[in-house]
């Protein structure tokens, strides 16, 4: 595995910048953000000048793995849902150009303001079919694009745990989806006296699907901290990655750019062990 980062951890916006920061702090591969190139995560207007981002990449010795493209697939505004598309479609023709072989999702919420909140209505039939059908119409523009879509199960979204992960993948049949798998999503504080079981349950459902792993650290109050300084077991969590056959990058996000030397130095000993 990689030790990698959010590019959006670092409050840049040149992409040069950025991935010399990358390399500097000690890691080798990022989940690129649109919004190091000043612009927004899905932006409005087709992007220009991606080749010679990809180019600094690749100057800088940084792996782009994926191209975050997260946007709210249960809005309850279906005029909303409609025009996020052809903003989503600018998403995947940055990632082919940028050599980023996966788009990352998250699944969304009911909530119209705030995807990251959990709604009543999340659990609802018409949530999931919504969210069902924007990403059917999104998996079908990435095997049009050749990319991979890697959808993330967040707690307050749709698509929050890995049993409804493993739904999803079943109802959608289609090899270019895989899971984000982030150990800190699947444990609250008040279950990590169960982290060996949940660990378990998610890679006996979603290990083969795995298409990239976030290394996301929490504390027993569920504020994000960097990797090593929270209650996740992140040991274990690398351990079954492996077992899993994963090798790809492993992710650290949610800190403060100042911690991020200290986050590589956690990661690489992850990796290498």
């Amino acid at each position: 595995m990689t030790p990698a980062i959010f590019s959006r951890t670092y409050p840049l916006t040149t992409a040069e910048a950025t991935f010399a920061a990358v390399k500097a702090d000690g890691f080798g591969a990022v989940q690129f953000n649109l919004s190091n190139l000043g612009l927004p995560p899905i932006p409005e207007t087709a992007p220009t000048g991606l080749e010679a981002v990809r180019d600094q990449a690749a100057a800088a010795g940084v792996v782009i793995s994926a191209l975050s493209g997260t946007w709210n697939m249960a809005h309850p505004d279906s005029a909303y849902r409609i025009q996020m598309r052809g903003r989503f479609e600018l998403v995947l023709q940055a990632a082919q150009t940028l050599g980023a072989p996966i788009v990352t999702l998250c699944t969304g919420s009911r909530d119209a303001g705030n995807m990251w909140a959990a709604h009543a209505q999340n659990t609802s039939a018409a949530a999931w079919a919504d969210m069902a059908a924007e990403l059917s119409h999104a998996l079908d523009r990435a095997a049009h694009y050749g990319l991979y879509l890697g959808i993330e199960p967040e707690p307050a979204n749709v698509i929050c745990d890995a049993p409804a992960a493993r739904r999803i993948l079943d109802q959608m049949q289609a090899p270019h989806l895989g899971i984000v798998l982030d150990a800190a999503n699947l444990i609250a504080p008040e279950q990590a006296v169960h982290q060996p079981a949940i660990l378990d349950q998610a890679f006996d459902l979603l290990g083969a699907d795995v298409l990239l792993a976030h290394a996301k650290d929490h504390d027993a109050t569920g504020r994000v901290v960097a990797p090593g300084d929270g209650i996740i077991d992140l040991p274990a969590f690398a351990a079954s990655l492996r077992l899993a056959g994963y090798h790809g990058a492993l992710i650290g996000h949610g800190f403060d750019v100042a911690q991020a030397p200290q986050a590589a130095r956690v990661l690489q000993d992850l990796c290498h062990r």
